[in-house]
């Protein structure tokens, strides 16, 4: 057998598929079923593996620096945990925004790439009352804002974007700064509706209530430096191997003072004072023990004493044992 189908078959097959009436890998009797996986069509594949682990990852650092940050700022006792990240259009994963949500723009410097960052009303209402010394039990979650509240949760929103900053220049040497404030209900044009967008969801609890934040990246906010966020572990290990003798290197050109020490004595401070000129000082070591090298107060070598034309020397012998 050929294992091709003819016409007649592949008429059938197309009949059954505009009745619902697909067949399965081992519907074929005598046949080894094989591996199927399901694909959506309307989502986007534009960031890579890498990129996806990359970017959840940093915003793993960024949940306990933020979290840490409004702890020490603002006293406000709360939690950030990502529990989902998915690829969308941008139109799509705007519309898995929760309604009513608080929307800032995230602008990208030295690049023109922007991101959206949201956070559900209520969390905001309620992060403003703690600010404020409210009780949660007394809050109206519904409430609109006022001016002076959005003048609190743009403050608020900005250090949660300075955290998030931090975290993303150690990766792409891209600083984030917050832009425009929208509580609009309608769609907040970053990106074209159908760019290729990184949805991520951050579970946030305060005072006992569980809310979400998103963070939709599109493709365009990283592409300027996609490569920094596709490394593998290995390059990883190349960059901070280059670090690592950049550093040694920077090292290796600071001054340090070298001594050479014959030998030492520990005296009592009553016999320095008694000493006379003339008395003789006996060292704990032999006469003609070799000498030891000192960088600063760290012996590094022992060697012995001699002389290079007109000036005392040093020969090096055997590194000084450093023993743990």
């Amino acid at each position: 057998m050929s294992g091709l189908l003819d016409n007649e078959q592949i008429e059938q097959l197309f009949e059954s598929a505009r009745e619902g009436r697909l067949p399965t890998a081992g519907e074929t009797p005598g046949r080894r079923a094989r591996w199927l996986r399901t694909v959506d069509f309307t989502r986007p594949t534009k960031f890579s593996t890498d990129q996806e682990r990359r970017i959840r990852r940093a915003l793993d650092t960024f949940a306990q620096v933020a979290a840490t940050r409004l702890v020490a700022e603002h006293r406000i006792g709360i939690e950030f945990e990502v529990i989902d990240a998915a690829q969308f259009t941008w139109a799509d994963a705007f519309a898995q925004i929760p309604e009513s949500s608080v929307h800032v723009t995230i602008d990208g410097t030295p690049h023109d790439g922007r991101m959206l960052l949201s956070g559900e009303r209520r969390l905001l209402v309620l992060a403003l009352e703690r600010l404020l010394g409210g009780k949660p039990e007394t809050v109206r979650a519904d409430r609109a804002l006022t001016d002076i509240d959005l003048m609190l949760v743009r403050r608020l929103m900005g250090t949660i974007v300075e955290s998030l900053s931090s975290v993303w220049f150690d990766i792409s040497e891209v600083s984030l700064a917050i832009g425009a404030l929208d509580t609009a209900g309608e769609m907040v044009q970053v990106a074209g509706g159908s760019e290729p967008t990184l949805a991520l969801t951050l579970e946030v609890r305060l005072e006992g209530i569980s809310s979400t934040m998103s963070l939709l990246v599109p493709f365009t906010a990283i592409a300027p430096v996609a490569s920094a966020f596709s490394r593998h572990d290995e390059e990883e290990v190349r960059r901070d191997a280059r670090s690592v003798a950049a550093v040694q290197h920077g090292l290796s050109l600071v001054d340090v003072t070298l001594r050479a020490e014959v030998a030492d004595t520990v005296l009592r401070l009553e016999d320095v004072v008694a000493l006379q000129p003339g008395d003789v000082v006996r060292l704990d070591a032999a006469a003609d023990a070799d000498v030891t090298l000192f960088a600063d107060r760290t012996p590094v070598h022992r060697g012995r004493a001699g002389r290079s034309g007109t000036r005392r020397a040093v020969q090096v012998t055997t590194p000084v044992e450093v023993t743990p």
